[in-house]
């Protein structure tokens, strides 16, 4: 049987919402099978359909007729319990923008699962012998935030790391499994006897440490003369590990871009053929940190390796100022990866957090369908909409279309209203950002910028914020008005 909706909305969105409706409903190449669904659009008298907030709503709309579910737009805040209990029928948030009900419907209507994963991310401490313990934990405790299932204490080469033993017995008393990473058998032996997790890395010449810990080896090739990890000898460990029924990670060495990075993805692909059911391990910083780009492409296409190799451990690293959210990035994308692998699907579609400086739509409205709606105001609140022609700022007095806000200011009639022309000025810069950049822009709404976005302040205080910025305005309004 056939869902009855209800859509609720705004004056300006009823004519688009109607069509994007029916075009949900139209067979077409793109669209072989519709959705089946019955529907009514109720338009509850406010102009922008953001601005509704649930008891707006409850006092407008009398009746939710024989609908079986109620869509609200999904910009719409607040708590939408008291509608459920007023109408009886679930009630539920759209798309943020309604061009985008298609995709909405297309997953019917659920958000996809991005919960599970199949890989672990060792995030590593590199400069663990330089930091007390406390300031190890604050970064253990940061990178889990992020996503890290593991906390790997990096030794450096020729330093000593005295509270070694301290640190890792303070993670596991905090609740972390930790692991050390080490070129010194001495600080593995401590690290195993002290209650570490994981040991990296061991070769076939310093597998014996495993023998003296409980602790899960990762292990890598010894290193040859040319400097190349000699893979023989990294199959020799780990078949002395499968005779011995000795748990253990097997880590091919991911190399730097020149550096034999694709010799390295071939020992990788060799390594899961030759063994298709061991644990293995990718070390991502070599890319990661070692390449000037931004880290959330790389991040992807490493994830989309890791997947189709069906690796299950990565180590990554957050130190560069352009890594800083590596660790988060790496949770996000081995999430999707793992989503669409069970999907049988491309990665698309799951997720926007690794979509930092372009969206996949960022433009869903043209420069005539903004003209329409601007041609609906009858009042002098300025809207700013972009398109892929620019921006477009528009009131009951017209509309215009730039895309530098300094061409906006001699005819927005500002100059003497701080308050007002601070605030355009706040929202023409990110409109203009959004248009340079391809990105979506929605007024009063912070640019998205997937896993780099700050962590934004609650509904609550940005309503105060807003509330407090239209009362500075009226105030001066009226100071203005006084001196007249």
């Amino acid at each position: 049987m056939a869902e009855k909706l209800l859509f609720v909305t705004g004056k300006l969105a009823e004519k688009s919402l109607n069509k994007v409706l029916q075009d949900i409903q139209t067979t077409s190449d793109k669209n072989p099978k519709p959705p089946q669904f019955n529907y009514r659009v109720e338009q509850i008298g406010v102009s922008v359909a953001a601005l509704m907030t649930p008891e707006l709503i409850a006092r407008r709309l009398k009746s939710a007729g024989d609908a079986n579910k109620m869509i609200l737009p999904g910009l719409c805040q607040g708590d939408l319990s008291q509608l459920h209990r007023q109408y009886g029928i679930p009630v539920e948030r759209g798309p943020a923008d309604l061009k985008d009900l298609p995709q909405y419907f297309g997953q019917n209507g659920m958000a996809p699962d991005l919960s599970q994963y199949s890989c672990q991310i060792f995030a590593e401490i590199v400069d663990a012998p330089d930091l007390s313990v406390e300031a190890i934990l604050e970064k253990a405790l940061r990178f889990q935030a992020q996503g890290a299932n593991v906390i790997d204490l990096g030794c450096l080469p020729g330093k000593s790391f005295a509270h070694l033993k301290e640190a890792i017995q303070t993670l596991k008393a905090a609740g972390f499994k930790v692991s050390v990473d080490s070129m010194r058998a001495d600080d593995l032996l401590l690290a195993g006897k002290s209650g570490a997790d994981y040991l990296l890395s061991l070769t076939e010449k310093t597998l014996w440490i495993a023998d003296e810990v409980d602790a899960t080896p990762i292990l890598i090739p010894a290193r040859g003369r040319n400097g190349v990890g000699n893979m023989a000898s990294l199959y020799r460990a780990i078949e002395h590990c499968l005779k011995h029924n000795k748990p253990f990670i097997a880590d091919a060495i991911l190399d730097p871009i020149h550096f034999g990075l694709a010799d390295s993805i071939v020992r990788y692909h060799k390594l899961r053929k030759k063994y298709p059911q061991i644990q293995i391990m990718m070390g991502i910083g070599n890319l990661t940190e070692l390449t000037d780009a931004d880290t959330t492409g790389i991040n992807a296409i490493l994830f989309g390796l890791i997947s189709e190799l069906n690796i299950q451990s990565v180590l990554a690293t957050s130190v560069s100022a352009h890594a800083v959210n590596a660790i988060a990035e790496a949770d996000n994308a081995r999430r999707v990866m793992h989503r669409a692998k069970l999907d049988d699907r491309l990665p698309r579609g799951y997720s926007n957090r690794l979509l930092g400086l372009h969206d996949r739509k960022p433009f869903p409205y043209n420069a005539v369908e903004i003209a329409d709606f601007a041609a609906q105001i009858k009042d002098p609140s300025f809207r700013i909409m972009v398109s892929d022609s620019g921006v477009h700022v528009y009131n009951r007095d017209g509309l215009l279309q730039e895309i530098d806000p300094f061409a906006f200011y001699p005819n927005l009639g500002v100059q003497d209203d701080a308050s007002h022309a601070f605030y355009l000025g706040v929202e023409l810069a990110r409109a203009q950002i959004a248009w340079q950049l391809k990105k979506r822009y929605v007024q009063d709404e912070e640019l998205n910028w997937g896993v780099s976005s700050v962590v934004e302040t609650s509904a609550a205080e940005k309503s105060d914020d807003r509330k407090s910025h239209r009362e500075a305005s009226l105030k001066e309004k009226r100071l203005q008005k006084d001196k007249q």
